[in-house]
């Protein structure tokens, strides 16, 4: 149960230090951005995040360790695809635009921003500073201005913390508008591709054109010249030969933005936590974290989750809630929660769907969906039961 708390005497940079502890602040990327979307309303991730705490570390500290990444071979196959789009100035992408999406693309000029004036260590400012001129400059239609940009560094803040962005993609104007394009290694076959890996992909996009309309309102210019259509760029059926399409983010920047609004407003979000709150892993000489995982696990009950099985593949302490939500009719998916609104425990749902408990007035509409599965279900099983027993032991229908 989340308490309220009274500590109005520290900042809010203050108390999300209390919360982090003597670690240095975990650094947002694209793909931690991303993950904030996929369930905006889990309070815990949001404190935990705008803090800036190791998930990851905490998670393995109180033994519920998730492993997230890609494999070696994966990352190896992505980078030799990405090599191969990119060959050349870019020359196999710049045909595909031409020829798969009908963009008159008669000239390209293309500038890589991974580096700046040939040093490969440039600070994230130096870069940013570059990217974001070269940006401008083609957004104002400058003659000579790129029309390829790789590896454009965006920056984004995030609870009040700039973060920079560091994304394999490529931004191209044309007609007076940028395109964001994303370059995946996962395969089109016959015109379709894993709707998981595509959903992923659009809200890591989603990222990038919300940075770069930010960047752009900042000095001035429209923000709408970044397209809302991303372009996904795939090797095609079983081969490396890349193909093209383009994906529509409206509905992921919206949330992207809601979520983003949500964690700016941190004063908020503190007034509802404890005031002694604190996830601080600061190891003793041994290098072992001085406070018990009994004391973390405390500290995270304290703070309100809301655990959907998507956050198996998105948070790092998906295992920890999920042991923490058993029993939770959540558990079983945001479409089940939905549905059972206001019946939070499966056995409640087991006793309204048998008749052994009688609804409350809220439950009313739920329990009597689940009184009618429940007679459905009794309806069904002893058929099914008549139909397996009818077949004989080789297979075939009986006659």
């Amino acid at each position: 149960m989340t308490t309220i708390s009274m500590d109005t005497g520290r900042s809010a940079a203050e108390r999300l230090a209390a919360i982090r502890g003597a670690a240095k602040p975990k650094r947002h990327n694209a793909r931690t951005i991303a993950a904030l979307t996929r369930n905006p309303g889990c309070a815990r991730r949001a404190v935990l995040d705008t803090a800036g705490v190791d998930k990851q570390r905490l998670a393995a500290y109180v033994d519920f360790p998730a492993w997230f990444g890609q494999s070696g071979f994966a990352i190896a196959r992505g980078n030799a695809f990405e090599a191969q789009v990119k060959a050349s100035g870019a020359a196999e992408l710049v045909k595909l635009l031409r020829e798969r999406l009908g963009l008159p693309i008669p000239e390209v000029a293309y500038d890589d921003l991974e580096t700046v004036t040939g040093r490969e260590k440039e600070t994230p400012e130096v870069r940013y500073a570059r990217s974001r001129a070269l940006l401008l400059r083609a957004a104002a239609g400058a003659d000579g201005a790129g029309t390829l940009l790789d590896h454009p560094l965006l920056a984004l803040d995030v609870a009040g913390q700039r973060v920079y962005l560091e994304p394999d993609l490529i931004a191209f104007r044309h007609e007076g508008r940028f395109h964001v394009v994303e370059i995946k290694s996962f395969a089109v076959v016959d015109g379709q591709a894993d709707p998981a890996k595509v959903s992923a992909a659009a809200i890591q996009s989603a990222v990038y054109v919300q940075a770069m309309r930010a960047m752009l309102a900042e000095a001035g210019h429209d923000p709408e010249i970044v397209s809302h259509d991303v372009v996904l760029v795939c090797p095609r059926d079983f081969s490396n030969s890349p193909t093209a399409v383009l994906v529509d983010v409206r509905r992921q920047l919206a949330v992207l933005r809601r979520q983003l609004r949500r964690m700016t407003r941190v004063e908020a979000m503190l007034a509802a936590l404890p005031p002694d709150l604190s996830f601080d892993l600061a190891p003793d000489a041994d290098g072992v974290p001085t406070r018990s995982p009994e004391a973390l696990v405390d500290a995270l009950h304290s703070v309100d989750a809301r655990y959907v099985p998507d956050c198996l593949s998105v948070c790092e302490l998906a295992y920890f809630c999920r042991a923490e939500a058993r029993g939770c009719t959540a558990a079983l998916g945001t479409s089940t929660r939905e549905e059972l609104g206001g019946i939070e425990r499966v056995e409640t749902a087991l006793g309204l769907a048998s008749g052994r408990l009688e609804a409350a007035e809220d439950q009313a509409e739920a329990a009597a969906l689940l009184r009618n599965a429940a007679r459905l279900r009794a309806e069904l099983l002893p058929a099914a039961g008549r139909v397996a027993a009818s077949v004989p032991a080789d297979g075939r229908p009986a006659h």
